[in-house]
């Protein structure tokens, strides 16, 4: 009996995404026969929450593509990704590779990389709380403990790399308003977290991706700059590390031993 509901209950998942599926066998109406009509109704109210709960996460993403077409990508994904949690919230991480290999999307080559973003906006959004240290934290340790010191990066904090300018679009894409051609067309690397109440995104400089990516896998400042400037001779160890203080990115700070390595 156990296999027999379990194959009824995968039957009806598949159907209530599937219009070309019949109703599954043992699911009747009053009549005690199968009524297509009823079923497509509870179909298509199952699709339209589907559908919606995505709008609401990427509404950037459905903002550059227009509503008809985002429905319809929507639909694809929907019909192939059925909710793993009640908390509707999560529904949809895997639009961004969907969106990736999704053909008629072809056309727009960032928008997975914006639905990422956006994606890591909705992560950051629900990460846990945690209060960041400022920039004066950084005044209080010696300089020479300082650069061999470890950090702890805020939980709701995300890295994103991409080869469009994911950021500017995604600013400029914030209402319904007419946007301006942006004038550099570079890619942009991003750093997402809610320090506070609320999400915030930055561009970071050049070597910032590495930097971050670095200390928030425990290494130690100077390592975290090392990768950095192996990245991107560019980098500015200072303004990087400020910055990551004043946008709330650092939640703790272990000095390390100035006499560590000295011979």
């Amino acid at each position: 009996m156990p296999s027999s509901l379990a194959k009824i209950q995968a039957e009806f998942q598949f159907a209530l995404l599937d219009p070309e599926r019949p109703v599954p066998a043992g699911v009747v109406g009053p009549g005690g026969m199968a009524d297509a009509r009823r079923f497509a109704i509870h179909r298509n109210t199952i699709m339209i929450g589907l559908v919606e709960a995505l709008e609401q996460r990427f509404p950037v993403t459905r903002r550059l593509v227009g509503e008809e077409f985002f429905r319809a990508m929507a639909r694809a994904y929907a019909a192939v990704n059925m909710p793993r949690s009640p908390l509707m919230m999560h529904y949809g991480d895997e639009i961004p590779a969907f969106v990736a290999v999704f053909a008629p999307a072809r056309s727009v080559p960032y928008l997975a990389d914006v639905a990422a973003l956006e994606l890591a906006w909705s992560r950051a959004y629900h990460a846990p709380e945690a209060v960041p240290l400022g920039t004066d934290t950084i005044r209080s340790v010696l300089p020479a403990a300082l650069i061999r010191s470890t950090l702890t990066t805020h939980p709701s904090l995300h890295r994103l790399r991409s080869p469009y300018p994911i950021g500017s679009i995604w600013r400029m894409h914030q209402d319904e308003t007419d946007v301006e051609a942006l004038e550099d067309w570079v890619g942009e690397d991003l750093l997402v977290l809610r320090p506070h109440a609320e999400v915030t995104v930055h561009i970071l400089p050049p070597g910032g991706h590495a930097f971050v990516g670095a200390l928030a896998g425990g290494e130690s400042i100077a390592a975290a700059a090392d990768a950095a400037i192996e990245e991107d001779g560019r980098f500015d160890l200072g303004h990087s590390l400020i910055d990551l203080f004043r946008v709330g990115g650092v939640t703790r700070i272990e000095p390390g031993n100035e006499n560590k390595g000295a011979t």
